[in-house]
């Protein structure tokens, strides 16, 4: 069952009146209904194709918090093959809103960092809602210096709210620890791939996307700060969190055009959620393009390329 988002009722409508009629269809075979289905199927994609061709920045991120969006375990599972998790950061713990290991992407090794949202009230519990804590990010720092010693690419995954604001997490050195992770973000002498394919929050997720390149999904977002957080420090109301969206430039179109990203990957008709198995097609296209460009480079190429490419953002506005 899909679950609706508030601005896709009209779709709801008419997916309801076209399982209504299945049903009756399945209970008695002498009902042909099959074409009043094809009709409500057409209006279907006609609807969806209308409602997602004019997406305000807030329904926009709606889509790119949809509880059914594929998550890193997805995209892990469809694009590597021999994926060897590892865990802990050897200072204090394991974080499982990070993951991190070695696999083969289409039979090359390399490096895969992601957050972890988790798909249900267990798992999200477990992987704390995609908010890495400090721990998190300093095993992403693990496997980032492995990956350099050992000459493999590293390719992350971005989707995270935001890095966990609770106490023990400050007291560990939160902002230290996304301090060190972007640093080595900047200094690897490999190619670093990034992609944001759900939430791409603040210093949370540029902690692991300070790519050589930056990619993007359609309907995900990529902010400094979440829009109920920014209007909760602009105007002291989280309920204006929509009117901060539509001022915050957090769309794939606005950043492109900032030159924060370098593509945006497109999206199925009605999100990532309606069909992931083509959206993570994609995402592996791009990621093995982006492994062919960046191949001829020497290590410090990449490195002062990757700094350069960040040291430009902003600029020329």
């Amino acid at each position: 069952m899909i679950n609706y988002l508030d601005f896709e009722k009209p779709i709801s409508d008419l997916e309801g009146k076209i399982h209504e009629l299945k049903k009756l269809k399945s209970e008695d075979e002498s009902i042909d209904t099959s074409e009043e289905i094809g009709r409500l199927e057409t209006r279907v994609r006609e609807a969806m194709e209308e409602i997602y061709a004019k997406l305000t920045p807030w329904q926009k991120t709606q889509v790119a918090r949809h509880p059914q969006r594929p998550h890193f375990v997805d995209y892990a599972a469809a694009l590597f093959t021999e994926f060897t998790p590892l865990a802990g950061d050897r200072k204090f713990s394991e974080d499982a809103a990070i993951q991190a290991g070695l696999a083969r992407f289409r039979g090359q090794p390399v490096a895969v960092i992601g957050q972890e949202k988790g798909n249900d009230t267990k798992s999200r519990i477990k992987h704390n809602f995609g908010s890495p804590r400090p721990e998190g990010y300093r095993k992403a720092v693990r496997v980032m210096e492995m990956a350099d010693r050992f000459g493999l690419p590293v390719i992350s995954l971005v989707d995270t709210a935001g890095a966990y604001p609770g106490v023990g997490a400050e007291e560990r050195g939160q902002a230290e620890a996304i301090a060190r992770s972007t640093e080595m973000c900047l200094n690897i002498k490999v190619p670093l791939i990034s992609i944001v394919i759900g939430e791409g929050g603040s210093g949370g997720a540029i902690a692991i996307a300070t790519g050589n390149r930056v990619f993007m999904l359609e309907h995900a977002i990529y902010s400094v700060i979440s829009p109920e957080g920014a209007a909760s420090i602009l105007w002291r109301d989280s309920t204006r969190a929509k009117e901060a969206a539509a001022n915050m430039k957090i769309t794939a179109e606005d950043l492109k055009a900032l030159g924060v990203i370098d593509t945006i990957i497109p999206e199925p008709v009605g999100g990532a959620h309606r069909n992931p198995d083509a959206v993570i097609a994609k995402a592996g296209e791009v990621i093995a393009a982006a492994l062919q460009d960046l191949s001829g480079q020497t290590g410090e190429q990449l490195r002062n390329a990757r700094r350069q490419k960040f040291l430009e953002i902003g600029r020329n506005l």
